[in-house]
């Protein structure tokens, strides 16, 4: 299995400034290929302290500049608050000029903030996701992009520096709602998930995915990637506390961010599913959904989050996976050493599980 750190440069409340969020991200994120893992990821938020990346190519160009070993993947590029044939050139200079290195994760956003702060409808984000996505994959397979449609009038123009090799096989899309798997599928893309709901309703939706792949593409869809919130630690108890706390309060920022107790998705065409998370929170509370959230997540000894991934690992079969170590305020002390016990203890023994992944597989020919 591919092992992948993924920084979240969170300033929870404005605790700290946010140059000391960066200084200390970036000194971890850093730390990532010494210690041994496969890939750095990061993710694109803007505007509020739940995650300062608003440019996520530009961090993993930073970070290509940093290494000259791992993978960068995006978790994720959203496709609606950029303009297509931009994102296609970013895309093609980062994998030039790390060699081939890049793993493109896409998506369509979900924070209300982030849609009215770039003055976009986000009643019609399912749509300009697909338009989009179509661009930009299209774009990068035959070099141009060119495009007639309902949201963008793209003359044909080339991509610069060319792309030297396909993205087939090494592009993923975030996907948390059901009506959003036959639209990833069609795509051709690999799942990337980022969880927020119980394993055995990702399972569910994973069979129809792998259903509508088949029936789009006639073969088999790529193994997934997973995200997750990590905490490692030799002491079970003080692992569960930790693990508890923080992540139980990093969804306390989720809910913020997004709103999640307002009402503005319900009836908002293409968000249909996460209309029922303020229903949700109604009923258990933003403490007992917070609990909720950290139960999901891989927290312990290094023996029981070991135990947890191969549990998830049964049931949505991923190549790989991607922890975030340092979130919610966690003090920086604490999460480099549950960041160094995951990688000295827990890393080598899933990189000795056997996984085929496109996406990896793929970036070593280059």
């Amino acid at each position: 299995m591919y092992v992948g750190y993924s920084p979240l440069f969170q300033n929870r409340d404005n605790a700290r400034s946010d140059l000391e969020v960066y200084q200390n991200e970036l000194r971890l994120a850093e730390m990532a290929e010494p210690l041994g893992f496969d890939s750095v990821w990061s993710v694109e938020h803007h505007f509020t302290d739940y995650t300062m990346v608003p440019d996520v190519v530009q961090f993993l160009s930073y970070m290509a500049g940093k290494t000259s070993r791992v993978k960068l993947g995006s978790m994720v590029v959203v496709l609606p608050w950029h303009d297509p044939m931009r994102v296609a050139e970013q895309i093609s200079m980062l994998d030039n000029l790390s060699g081939g290195r890049m793993i493109l994760g896409i998506g369509r956003g979900l924070g209300r903030v982030e849609y009215d702060g770039f003055r976009l409808n986000m009643g019609e984000s399912r749509e300009t996701f697909s338009e989009y996505a179509d661009i930009v994959l299209n774009g990068l397979e035959n070099g141009y992009c060119e495009k007639d449609g309902k949201f963008v009038k793209q003359p044909k123009r080339d991509i610069r520096p060319r792309p030297f090799k396909s993205f087939k096989g090494r592009t993923f899309a975030a996907a948390v709602s059901p009506e959003s798997m036959p639209i990833m599928a069609e795509l051709g893309v690999g799942l990337l998930v980022i969880p927020q709901k119980p394993w055995k309703e990702v399972k569910k939706d994973f069979d129809d995915y792998h259903r509508f792949f088949r029936e789009a593409n006639g073969v088999d869809a790529p193994s997934p990637l997973c995200g997750g919130f990590y905490y490692v630690d030799e002491n079970a108890d003080r692992a569960e506390a930790i693990g508890m706390k923080y992540i139980s309060d990093y969804y306390k920022t989720v809910i913020k961010h997004y709103e999640f107790m307002d009402t503005h998705l319900h009836g908002l065409k293409g968000y249909e599913f996460y209309s029922g998370i303020s229903k949700y929170l109604t009923k258990r509370g933003v403490d007992g959904a917070s609990e909720d959230f950290a139960k999901l997540m891989p927290w312990g000894t290094p023996e029981q989050v070991y135990d947890k991934l191969m549990y998830i690992r049964t049931l949505i079969g991923q190549a790989g996976v991607m922890g975030h170590f340092s979130y919610a305020n966690m003090p920086y002390d604490m999460a480099e050493k549950s960041l160094k016990l995951f990688a000295k203890e827990v890393m080598p023994e899933l990189q000795k599980v056997p996984a085929e992944s496109p996406a990896y597989a793929d970036a070593e020919t280059a």
